[in-house]
């Protein structure tokens, strides 16, 4: 019996949400396109988080060069730290990332443990290799950015970036005159992100290439308050606390944020407050606040800049708990050591003071929450089977069939369907086999509403809309159709209540 994962992932390849890239060369691990359904889904989701980011929090926003000149990385310390703990079998040559393999034979996270330490967890945890079951050699680092020349000659070596965030310090200057000098002020960057990744072997979940998107908060150190807490104040949060995995115990911290910044779990409350935005933004992907937790990271596992670090967390049945956010406290950290770097002056003139900023970075990927919102809005129902995704974030919004294929009703339907096109729906025309065949593609890839032309409909005008969820079925005029469509997809109006129930 496949597992859910199994089906999901064969669900999406077979109707095109993602697919292994350069699959007719054998395809490449750590490398996935996202088809026609992908596609549009996986921009929902980037539209979505600028609709709360940019135009709910009022961030401006950039776009950078993916490739960085190496003084910028070397002034931002990933030439230095941006590696990986690395083991290779003395059997087969098969490479291993050691913190995934641990984590995947034992179950246990000894990201930030001294390298002596990993050799000694590997030994004393019996751990082989996956490949051949081989005996693992010794523990080296390797530096997960991919290295490049700029120009010809190798006269100026570059990086593929691996985050966004670079782009943002290094605009600063102008980016700072353009919120005149008001703190704090976001910006943010969507794009690509790179890390060669020594052995992917999580599909979609563990991306060599993949999509970011990163805010960087710049605010006064000496006021860490955030002007809309009391919004988020009474939000609440499943922590997972440093001390508490430190001492191997799984217990989940429930607090609300107000109380997290009060009690010192978490440093203050913009850190707190895009904690509680960060649950508001998965929440309305349509994952499960019960599969939701924030992570603290040990002093071992933060990144070289992070002072605090929390990682937004989510429960898949395949690879556990998977991170698809972090949170991060970077200090002044960046922007004084590109000052150094660069001899340029990046403080800001606010409140009557020369102010160093000092940042709160929320950082999500995109394709990792595509993933766990494609898990968690499956839905096995004995031979039917369905995305229950949320209305706006399906890529097809309604189907658009003809009862039958005579009589004017095709026609008809692809009449509707290019109207209903023209008014800004994502429609889709499907005249192939049964009505129910047809219900059952549309339900598979998430399709909240269908809309029938039958023999009434070139009687009287009417047609029937059908909801994914509850297989309901109402009628309405065409000239009404739009506006329906619209307010249920909105969820502004209850769909038994826009027309007619049709009996079956």
């Amino acid at each position: 019996m496949k597992q859910k994962h199994e089906e999901v992932m064969e669900l999406a390849r077979r109707r095109g949400f993602i697919w292994p890239s350069f699959e007719i060369y054998g395809g490449v691990s750590g490398f996935y396109d996202f088809g026609p359904l992908g596609a549009i889904m996986k921009n929902k989701i980037i539209q979505k988080w600028r609709e709360f980011y940019v135009v709910g929090e009022g961030f401006f926003e950039i776009d950078s060069p993916t490739i960085t000149p190496e003084e910028v990385l070397r002034a931002s310390g990933h030439v230095d730290h941006f590696v990986d703990a690395m083991v290779e079998c003395q059997k087969c040559g098969e490479a291993f990332k050691v913190t995934d393999l641990a984590r995947e034979q034992t179950g246990k996270y000894i990201e930030g443990a001294p390298k002596e330490e990993m050799e000694e967890f590997i030994k004393k945890n019996k751990m082989r290799c996956l490949e051949c079951g081989g005996e693992l050699g010794k523990v080296f680092d390797f530096n997960a950015m991919f290295r490049t020349a700029i120009g010809p000659g190798n006269k100026r070596v570059g990086y593929l970036r691996p985050e966004t965030a670079q782009g943002i310090f290094i605009d600063f200057k102008r980016l700072q005159r353009h919120a005149r000098g008001k703190l704090p002020f976001g910006v943010v960057q969507i794009g690509k992100g790179y890390r060669n990744e020594i052995s992917p072997r999580q599909g979609i979940i563990r991306l060599r290439e993949f999509t970011m998107a990163e805010a960087e908060v710049f605010f006064d150190p000496e006021d860490q308050h955030h002007p809309k807490f009391s919004e988020m104040a009474g939000e609440q949060l499943r922590l997972w606390l440093a001390k508490d995995q430190e001492k191997d115990d799984k217990k989940l911290t429930e607090v609300i944020v107000e109380q997290a910044v009060k009690r010192g779990l978490v440093c203050n409350e913009l850190m707190a407050y895009y904690l509680g935005f960060t649950k508001r933004f998965l929440l309305e992907l349509g994952i499960p606040g019960a599969a939701i937790r924030f992570r603290e990271q040990t002093s071992g596992q933060r990144a070289h800049y992070s002072k605090e670090t929390w990682d937004a967390e989510v429960l898949t049945e395949r690879f556990g708990w998977v991170e698809i956010a972090g949170i991060a406290y970077r200090t002044d950290y960046d922007l004084s050591r590109h000052a150094k770097f660069s001899k340029e002056d990046l403080t800001i003139f606010s409140g009557g003071k020369k102010v160093l900023c000092h940042v709160v970075e929320p950082s999500y990927g995109i394709d990792r929450p595509f993933y766990c919102t494609l898990e968690h809005s499956y839905v096995p129902e004995g031979k039917r089977k369905y995305l229950r995704l949320k209305k706006w974030l399906a890529p097809i919004t309604v189907g658009v069939f003809p009862l039958l294929n005579r009589d004017g009703m095709p026609e008809k339907a692809l009449d509707v369907h290019k109207s209903l096109r023209s008014k800004g729906f994502m429609t889709e025309y499907d005249d192939a086999g049964s009505i129910g065949r047809r219900y059952a593609r549309a339900d598979e890839i998430g399709t909240p509403y269908c809309v029938t032309v039958d023999h009434q409909t070139l009687e009287d005008g009417t047609v029937t809309i059908r909801n994914r969820d509850t297989a309901a079925q109402v009628r309405v005029t065409l000239a009404e159709l739009p506006r329906i469509l619209h307010s249920v997809i909105c969820e502004e109006a209850q769909f038994e209540s826009v027309g007619k129930p049709v009996k079956e």
